[in-house]
């Protein structure tokens, strides 16, 4: 019995951290559902969330929410400003191009954090109240910072599914990944279309940079670099491009990553990560939820 009171627990924890890695693949497989862009640059967005939230709660002392709007509000300009200058010259180059100034831009953006901040972790602030719900006489347990993420990724993930679905913006997106030609001649403003895509996607890794520095109380300027490669390998498990398949794959690989350090191998959770993307490339390229399309060339 005490094994199935540690599984319980486990997953509680596995839920929590998968919900942030969602969070973060989903910004992957917007703008790779768009463009064809493996954007590496996208966690170190998120670790730009974290810090933005940071100095707001410590030097300007804001509430949870404010921050949390801040950031994400802050990470949308970041994220359409990296798109401009970055990524649009380069719309019609190579994509091994465009893939070099995404990893180029992603040591830019931390090393200029480690420069003006320096390269130690910082603490970070407690902005909530304490709460611990126990079941099973407390052996099971639920914090306030877990009902918080919980209840966080759920909001953005429906308000993301609300946009792609039922606004102009969405359905400009949806139109752009089937047929960028096709959408173009109908009238639509590619250019403006991407910089949404980059604009959403950047909100949603600024708000899981902030969920992230409450959940390990922590930050610091490399905080992005493994993170985001996880929310990359949780976008291709779930089938990149995908939304839905971007927030089943981060949830199943908080839950891996989880279940391997609980039973003893915390030295193999990144290797279990990676191992988990060559497997699925072999086996499935196009995910759990994706299909095998043609490529025009």
């Amino acid at each position: 019995m005490e094994q199935f009171y540690v599984f319980l627990q486990q997953l509680i924890n596995g839920v929590s951290l998968g919900s942030i890695y969602a969070l973060i693949a989903l910004g992957y497989t917007m703008v790779y559902g768009i463009i064809k862009l493996i954007n590496f640059a996208h966690g170190d967005i998120y670790m730009m969330g974290a810090f933005i939230a940071y100095f707001s709660v410590s030097y300007f002392h804001l509430g949870f929410l404010s921050a949390l709007l801040i950031s994400m509000a802050a990470c949308t300009v970041l994220g359409v400003l990296i798109e401009r200058i970055a990524y649009k010259p380069l719309r019609g180059a190579t994509r091994i191009a465009a893939l070099i100034t995404a990893i180029g831009m992603s040591f830019f953006l931390e090393y200029v954090m480690v420069f003006f901040v320096g390269a130690q972790s910082r603490a970070f602030p407690n902005v909530l109240p304490a709460l611990r719900i126990e079941f099973f006489g407390g052996k099971v347990f639920i914090t306030g910072k877990e009902l918080l993420i919980y209840g966080v990724t759920l909001f953005l993930v429906v308000l993301l599914q609300f946009i792609v679905r039922k606004t102009k913006t969405g359905k400009a997106m949806r139109a752009v990944a089937f047929d960028r030609e096709a959408a173009m001649l109908m009238g639509i403003n590619i250019d403006y279309t991407i910089s949404a895509t980059f604009a959403l996607g950047s909100a949603l890794a600024g708000a899981a940079g902030v969920l992230v520095g409450i959940y390990y109380s922590a930050v610091n300027p490399l905080m992005g670099m493994t993170p985001g490669l996880k929310a990359f390998v949780a976008a291709v498990l779930g089938g990149i491009g995908i939304i839905p398949g971007a927030a089943l794959g981060g949830m199943l690989m908080g839950l891996i990553e989880t279940f391997v350090i609980a039973y003893g191998q915390s030295t193999y959770r990144d290797a279990v990560a990676f191992a988990i993307l060559i497997l699925i490339l072999l086996v499935k390229p196009s995910g759990i939820l994706g299909t095998n399309v043609r490529e025009k060339v």
